[in-house]
């Protein structure tokens, strides 16, 4: 018999990183919010670790680095800093949060019911963007607007703007109708919203986006394995791999599925000896098997750890992964 990995909980439940700890208590043990471990927890992530880092550099109307572009510089403006305090567990019941948050619903809402950044006279009427719409909806109702007009209506965008297959497609004109796996926000826009809340349109949508990914195996694309989708990043921003599948497919409730076999056996095999998994790359992760390149002068990448070193962040998600799996050995 296979000896169980080791237990890397000390080392996740470190008060000085409480975002971790609150997620590994909710998430992986399975303890309920009235917990006190749990409270005290949620409690510090603003005043410990990574989330008091990033409020550090907030500005006082609720945006960080520009007050007029909420979306560049990437991966240092408002929106990339928020969808990660939202990761976190943190909510609109901190005021700096909340200032964030009214600012995308009050600048990013579309005629079309979707997200997207303001428009231009020249893209007047464009059509609202897949990511956007996604990361937005999700976020924002993890920080506590599910009920939102706007947060409603981006999600019938999600609806409306999903493709023949399944999937979506931040081109749609260009798509036709075949979504991508690149294009997971909208189905992980559902795993945060209420499941009670679910419109009968919502959970078709939620078992046909389910089923593309499945169809998939989270990494069946094109005519060559797609090699950035193999290794783990976070934060993940707008981009795919096959943790972020994993963890949002298990979520919706999919994690006996036998389709999902390849990629926990990946997720399995990526597990060091002392039962961490590494950060494998931040974004954006132009390594081997990527195909595109980028400009450096305008992107500066999120780092919360040290790419190729033991990661809190992706321990937490794959144990939470392997917990809904039923292959958990703590």
């Amino acid at each position: 018999m296979k000896a169980a990995a080791p237990s890397p909980m000390d080392w996740l439940l470190d008060e000085e990183q409480p975002s971790v700890a609150y997620r590994v208590l909710t998430d992986v043990l399975g303890r309920r919010d009235g917990d006190e471990r749990v409270r005290t927890a949620l409690a510090a992530i603003p005043e410990r670790g990574w989330a008091k880092e990033l409020l550090a550099d907030q500005r006082p109307g609720g945006f960080w680095e520009s007050e007029e572009d909420l979306y560049r510089p990437k991966y240092q403006a408002t929106i990339w800093k928020l969808i990660v305090l939202a990761d976190f567990g943190m909510t609109a019941r901190d005021e700096r949060v909340r200032k964030a948050c009214e600012l995308f619903l009050e600048r990013y809402h579309r005629e079309d019911g979707g997200f997207d950044t303001p428009p231009t006279p020249k893209y007047a009427f464009r059509r609202s963007e897949h990511c956007l719409t996604g990361n937005l909806a999700r976020t924002l109702t993890m920080c506590g607007y599910e009920d939102h007009p706007h947060v409603r209506s981006a999600l019938d965008w999600l609806v409306e703007n999903q493709m023949k297959d399944g999937g979506w497609h931040c081109f749609y004109e260009k798509a036709f109708g075949r979504g991508t796996l690149d294009c997971w926000e909208g189905l992980s826009a559902y795993t945060a919203f209420p499941r009670q809340k679910w419109s009968r349109r919502i959970k078709r949508s939620a078992e046909r986006g389910a089923e593309f990914y499945l169809d998939r195996a989270l990494s069946k694309e094109g005519r060559k394995r797609y090699l950035p989708w193999f290794r783990f990043h976070y934060p993940v921003h707008y981009y795919y791999d096959i943790l972020v599948g994993l963890d949002v497919v298990t979520k919706l409730g999919y994690a006996d599925d036998r389709r999902l076999g390849p990629a926990l056996e990946l997720l399995k095999k990526k597990r060091r000896p002392d039962g961490a998994w590494l950060l494998d790359a931040v974004h954006p992760d132009i390594g081997w098997g990527a195909s595109y390149r980028y400009n450096r002068r305008k992107v500066r990448p999120l780092a919360l750890e040290e790419a190729g070193k033991p990661s809190m962040w992706i321990t937490m998600c794959a144990l939470r992964v392997l917990r809904r799996a039923g292959e958990s050995d703590l």
